[in-house]
């Protein structure tokens, strides 16, 4: 039930926007990061992030730890930060995407088989969201336990479509309970 849900609002928000941003959805075949399972922590920065639409808009930043990952994954090269295509975003670097999984590594062990579970939860003003869906990573120079790691760097409060994420907000992720600002998104309402 749970990975129909994440599905169903996956599949939503995908084809929710007009027809045009809808289209900036690609398959990307590349390393990746996958940060679906892991909480952020806010830098004290601004990042600029892509808006449905057209334009820019600035949130707080938070980074995140996530393991790299082999494609197929989702990618909307409209959105977060990236340029129009699936081409990494610099030497060194990965975007971090997304492709569904039951089990992928975390932390604080990043054992490559560590169940991933899905859960929603709901916004507040001391507990919201990190976003980092379509963002840049720079990879970490050592594996652990043998799982390439990255940081990733994206918004808190902030939607797939670059509009705010307010307190009260039900949101789905896979990270963890007691994870600050848990990498995941709204669920369409």
């Amino acid at each position: 039930m749970n990975r129909i849900a994440i599905l169903a609002a996956l599949a939503v928000s995908v084809s929710a926007p007009a027809p045009a941003y809808a289209s900036s959805y690609q398959i990307c075949h590349q390393d990746f990061a996958l940060c679906a399972a892991s909480p952020a922590t806010l830098t004290g920065k601004m990042i600029t992030v892509n808006v449905q639409g057209g334009g820019t808009a600035q949130y707080a930043e938070a980074v995140a730890v996530c393991p790299v990952l082999r494609g197929p994954a989702i990618a909307d090269v409209a959105g977060g930060n990236m340029k129009g295509s699936c081409d990494q975003p610099g030497p060194n670097q990965v975007w971090s995407l997304y492709q569904y999984r039951d089990k992928f590594p975390q932390a604080p062990n990043w054992s490559r088989s560590d169940p991933a579970v899905i859960r929603t939860f709901v916004t507040s003003p001391g507990n919201g969201l990190s976003n980092m869906f379509s963002f840049a990573c720079t990879l970490e120079p050592k594996r652990v336990n043998g799982v390439r790691l990255a940081k990733c760097y994206g918004p808190v409060h902030e939607s797939v479509a670059g509009k705010p994420v307010p307190a009260g907000t039900k949101v789905v992720t896979q990270a963890p309970v007691g994870a600050t600002y848990p990498v995941g998104g709204p669920i369409p309402q």
